[in-house]
Order: C-alpha cells, then sequence, then structure tokens
C-alpha cells in the first residue's frame, strides 16, 4: 500500500511518520486490496485541548473511504481514524461478499 503523509502548516517528525505507517499497514490484515490512503494533518487554532486533526482518505477498487477525527495528539487522532477504518473496511469486505 502506498501511504502519502501531508503535514499542513507544519513539518511532521520522523518518528509520527514511523508510527503512521506502521499503524495503516495494519490494515491490510482486514483488507487486502487496499490500493493507496492519503494522511492528512492539520493543527486548528482552538482554544480546545483536541485541536490535532487527522482525516484518512483509502483508495480501495471502486470506492474511496474517508474519516476524519479530532484528537489532543496525533497519535491518538491516527489510532481513532484506524479503528474507524477498520470498521468500515469489515462492512465493506462483508458487502462485497453477500
Amino acid at each position: 500500500m502506498n501511504i502519502e503523509i501531508q503535514a499542513i502548516h507544519f513539518t511532521a517528525d520522523h518518528k509520527l511518520k514511523e508510527f503512521i505507517h506502521k499503524r495503516l499497514n495494519k490494515l491490510d490484515l482486514f483488507f487486502d486490496r487496499i490500493i493507496a490512503s492519503d494522511v492528512f494533518l492539520k493543527v486548528e487554532n482552538t482554544s480546545d485541548r483536541a485541536n490535532k486533526i487527522v482525516e484518512i482518505r483509502l483508495q480501495i477498487p471502486n470506492e474511496t473511504l474517508m474519516v476524519k477525527k479530532s484528537a489532543k495528539s496525533f497519535e491518538e487522532g491516527v489510532d481513532l481514524s484506524a479503528e474507524s477504518l477498520e470498521r468500515q473496511l469489515k462492512k465493506h469486505k462483508q458487502k462485497t461478499r453477500s
């Protein structure tokens, strides 16, 4: 799977990029025909502590899955997004089987 990471208005460090790659590569366990994924990392200027926004667009054959989560840290946001994508992939796999 090809993973493209875009940090908007800041530079993401190497550890964060490694974490994202490791976490998203686990999605292959749920659906093995994932083509690519685009990850967008943003920091929102609010007084709220959960101001880190993670958007992930997952491309699979004939469809694109999208999830957007906000959290206190990017790692937490990536985990929440990956869990949501796991559920979406399971549903999609179930739908294509029947």
